[in-house]
């Protein structure tokens, strides 16, 4: 590993560099991977992993929502693309890239079938770390890693294709082989990681359900819909009050920051806007970290977790989801949206 300078605090990371591909390879040379899931991260891992040379299987039921774009993206039933039992029997390596609820319904088969030796992977530590809810607890002789990108499984495999990376966390559980944390490496580079950083199964779920309940998903829709509902209310058009809000964050300023960070976004910001941002920063901060406090406490009592597998399992989720994504695609704001995107001057060529 490698020490890094984070803003002050030194820190271990695993870079492509000390840790390149081939060596990956070498690693888990011989062994078989079966990734149990094609939704959004299994899709990005199985097709990284596969493009990079390792031996993968992936377990979808036919049945399932996803197995025509396993066949579309050329996995062959009966020889890669597998029933879940079949995959988890064929593995050394068992990627769990179920859904949180998925997996604790699968898990009393999938214990079953975990023979001694093999590794079983998480990419999120919801499972186990929630085990009073989930039931998950890995027999004693199995490896037990985490690796944890942190994007999107769609960002996964689109930086993958850009030969660039998401970065990932990593964590050993459990080393029933003591080779579980050479293998966890290898896996992250495997499928495609920018970079690996160390965390516990406890800290990457605690920080990754308060990220996306909090700046990433929720807090981010939450603001935009309140800025835009008061420009609108002050008589502003929607097509003003949706390029003030979203598109002007997501087309110019993002990328700033992606680039150098906030202060390089401001410095590319009117004298005007650096003034007025530098003196409200600081009250929406401290009116929201009452919320994010808030929030972290339901994450790390369990809260937050309940009512993910309580709501999965309610006869009319899938319906109920739905129909909350739809109101937020017909609102006005996300329709203004649509059409403020269909009218980017590159819009024709995507």
């Amino acid at each position: 590993m490698v020490l890094i300078d984070f803003g002050g605090q030194l820190e271990n990371v695993v870079t492509r560099e000390e840790f390149p591909l081939e060596y990956a390879s070498k690693v888990i040379a011989d062994a078989v991977i079966s990734d149990l899931g094609y939704g959004i991260q299994g899709r990005g891992q199985s097709l990284n992993l596969r493009d990079n040379g390792f031996q993968v299987y992936v377990g979808q039921r036919p049945s399932g929502r996803h197995y025509n774009q396993a066949l579309a993206d050329g996995w062959v039933p009966g020889a890669n693309l597998l029933s879940v039992d079949e995959a988890a029997e064929r593995a050394d390596i068992v990627q769990f890239l179920l859904t949180d609820s998925g997996q604790k319904e699968y898990w009393p088969r999938l214990k079953e079938l975990l023979k001694p030796g093999n590794t079983l992977v998480f990419s999120h530590g919801f499972g186990i770390v929630y085990k009073d809810q989930t039931g998950i607890v890995p027999p004693k002789d199995v490896d037990v890693v985490l690796v944890a990108p942190k994007g999107s499984g769609t960002s996964v495999r689109r930086n993958f294709l850009a030969k660039t990376g998401i970065n990932s966390s990593y964590a050993v559980w459990q080393d029933a082989t003591g080779q579980a944390e050479e293998k966890v490496k290898a896996l992250g580079i495997g499928i495609g990681s920018g970079y690996l950083f160390p965390t516990t199964f406890e800290n990457e779920v605690h920080s990754d359900l308060t990220g996306e309940r909090g700046v990433l998903m929720g807090a981010l829709a939450g603001i935009m819909e309140a800025q835009y509902d008061t420009l609108r209310a002050h008589g502003h058009s929607p097509s003003e009050a949706f390029n003030e809000t979203v598109e002007e964050l997501t087309e110019s300023l993002i990328k700033l920051i992606s680039e150098k960070g906030m202060d390089w976004m401001y410095n590319n910001c009117s004298e005007t806007a650096r003034i007025g941002a530098l003196r409200w920063g600081p009250r929406f901060r401290d009116t929201v970290r009452p919320l994010f406090e808030a929030l972290y406490e339901s994450v790390v009592s369990g809260e937050e977790s309940r009512i993910v597998l309580a709501r999965s399992k309610e006869p009319d989720f899938k319906a109920g989801l739905d129909a909350e994504l739809y109101r937020m695609r017909d609102s006005e704001m996300w329709k203004a949206g649509a059409t403020v995107r269909s009218l980017r001057p590159d819009a024709e060529k995507k």
